[in-house]
C-alpha cells in the first residue's frame, strides 16, 4: 500500500508557485496550443493541466517537467538553482576556516 502525502506549501511562498503556472499558462497560449493538445503530447489529463497552469504543489514534478517539453521549454528545468548565491558564499566561509 502506497501512502502520499500532500505537500505543505506555505501561503507566501504558495505565489511563487502561483506565477510559474502562470507563467506556463502564457507560453502555451503564445504558441496558440489548447489545453487539450497539450495535455494530450504531454500524456496527461486537461485536469492535471489546469493544476499546473494554477501552481498546485500536488502535481507530480514530472507532469510539470512534460508541459514544460511540450512547450518546447524542457532546458529552463536547467536554471533551477543554477545561480545558488547562498551555497556560494557558504563554500567560501568554509575555504577560509
Amino acid at each position: 500500500m502506497s501512502l502520499t502525502r500532500k505537500q505543505t506549501i506555505f501561503p507566501k511562498y504558495n505565489s511563487i508557485l502561483e506565477q510559474m503556472g502562470e507563467n506556463i499558462k502564457l507560453a502555451r497560449k503564445r504558441r496558440k496550443l489548447t489545453t487539450m493538445q497539450v495535455a494530450e503530447r504531454a500524456d496527461i489529463t486537461r485536469a492535471t493541466l489546469s493544476k499546473i497552469e494554477k501552481g498546485n504543489p500536488s502535481v507530480a514534478f514530472g507532469a510539470y517537467f512534460n508541459v514544460l517539453r511540450v512547450l518546447g521549454l524542457e532546458k529552463d528545468i536547467l536554471k533551477l538553482a543554477s545561480d545558488d548565491e547562498l551555497g556560494r558564499k557558504l563554500q567560501d566561509l568554509d575555504l577560509l576556516t
